[in-house]
């Protein structure tokens, strides 16, 4: 298994870790930036492809868990969203 940080490192906002184990792929969380340069980075793509993602796991439903979310979406992610029955209600 595979942990890497992909946001929300030395800040608070846009929490992001992806976790491979074997061919599976999912993200933890895909949330916005907020602060200082928060347009160029809610805008980026990670380096990875979103095609290739085969889940994603909310931890709740704030913004600067879940709201790049879309982002995702409009670049081919098509998994799925998994969530407590409260956070799934949220987004």
């Amino acid at each position: 298994m595979k942990l890497t940080v992909l946001g929300a490192a030395q800040e608070v906002t846009g929490s992001c870790y992806l976790i491979e184990c074997g061919s599976s792929r999912v993200i933890v969380d895909f949330g916005i930036y907020q602060g200082q340069d928060d347009d160029r980075k809610n805008s980026t793509l990670l380096p990875f492809a979103p095609g290739e993602i085969d889940a994603v796991l909310l931890t709740h439903a704030h913004m600067d868990h879940s709201g790049r979310i879309p982002l995702l979406a409009r670049n081919g992610f098509s998994g799925r969203i998994w969530g407590t029955l409260p956070t799934v209600e949220l987004v």
